[in-house]
């Protein structure tokens, strides 16, 4: 398990390290004082993932230089501990702080890491993770631009034969700004509820500390979903609806509705001129709901206005949104003076709005009267 481990640091690691030769070799070159100024800040990021790149496989070699000692010092004929699963382990650590036979470390600061399989997002199942429907990419730097492409309205030319090709249109690019933020808290535990605890504490942790997540990406994202152009719709009317869809939001746009719940009751409640229903139920538990062939996501209330108000995004919530992911979910213990510990967890992340035109927020009207 080290030696692979290892080795895939080791990679990472040396990729930092021509990423950083790259961008010197670059400052030796600039003139300009905005680019200069941009390159410096790339190199200030980038020294900050190399360094803790190299402390992690500095870390990471000195637990496989213990565990081999280890192994060596066991007497003649004893059998070497039983393999202890990474995630049994960790559990142990968190109650004990002390070694265990799969994490050899006396670091009091643990990491999960967002790759581990023992932390699946399914398991926050009864909260929609907008973030896996907009425009995700990984940030490499605390700022920065995200270029994206204007849709081609240009035609090509006819010509005749053996003369020369006319010129193309350019395609056209809008830059959208993105900077990342952090965001973090902690969980004040006392050494005698850890010491004393028979609960899978990294189960708890790791599932706490995801629901957070998810709920402050939501938060955010929802934020600039209410900022698209407003469009009210009238309570038992679906040619509303369909008019967003089908004249509104141009055809190239992929489109889904993320509704508030009571925007969703408003959706299944809607009859076609026959008296059949026009929601159809999901098929399987993870498929979505469908209205008119696009598919329905349901959100609290309160992510998109105030208990009892029927909002939803209608559009491409992909074209519409970016999500610049600098540092997924962290957790690691904090000492605290009265004799106990913080669980501190962090992430990184920025969202900006890109395309203005990829949808609108609707409010279902009032009734009359009210």
């Amino acid at each position: 398990m080290f030696n692979e481990k290892i080795k895939t640091l080791t990679a990472s690691y040396n990729k930092l390290l021509e990423k950083r030769s790259s961008l010197l070799a670059e400052a030796d070159k600039a003139t300009e004082p905005d680019k200069l100024k941009e390159i410096h800040t790339n190199l200030r990021s980038l020294l900050d993932e190399i360094n803790s790149s190299k402390d992690e496989l500095s870390e990471l070699e000195d637990l496989q230089k213990e565990a081999e000692e280890q192994r060596s010092a066991l007497p003649a004929g004893k059998k070497a501990p039983k393999k202890v699963e990474y995630r049994d382990a960790l559990n142990n650590f968190f109650h004990t702080r002390a070694v265990g036979d799969g994490l050899v470390s006396t670091d009091v600061g643990v990491t999960i890491p967002d790759a581990q399989e023992y932390v699946p997002e399914h398991e926050v199942k009864s909260v929609v993770d907008l973030s896996q429907f907009v425009q995700k990419f990984r940030a490499t730097t605390a700022s920065g631009n995200y270029p994206i492409v204007k849709r081609a309205t240009a035609v090509l030319n006819s010509v005749e034969e053996l003369e020369a090709n006319p010129k193309l249109a350019k395609p056209e690019f809008t830059k959208v700004n993105w900077a990342v933020k952090t965001y973090r808290g902690a969980i004040p535990i006392s050494n005698e509820s850890i010491q004393d605890s028979a609960a899978d504490l990294t189960g708890l942790v790791a599932t706490n500390a995801m629901e957070q997540k998810v709920n402050t990406t939501n938060a955010k994202i929802s934020e600039l979903l209410k900022t698209f152009s407003p469009v009210s719709v009238g309570r038992e009317n679906v040619d509303d609806i369909k008019k967003i869809l089908n004249v509104s939001l141009d055809p190239a746009y992929s489109k889904v509705i993320i509704a508030s719940q009571s925007f969703y009751q408003f959706l299944d409640t809607l009859k076609d001129g026959n008296g059949q229903y026009l929601l159809h139920a999901a098929v399987t538990e993870t498929s979505p709901s469908m209205l008119l062939g696009v598919p329905v996501y349901v959100v609290g209330d309160e992510l998109l206005g105030k208990a009892g108000e029927a909002h939803a995004f209608i559009g491409d919530i992909k074209r519409a949104i970016i999500f610049a992911d600098r540092l997924d979910i962290q957790v690691r213990w904090v000492d605290n003076e009265i004799f106990g510990q913080y669980l501190q967890a962090a992430c990184r992340f920025g969202v900006a709005k890109a395309d203005d035109k990829a949808g609108y927020f609707v409010t279902v009207a009032a009734a009359a009267g009210k």
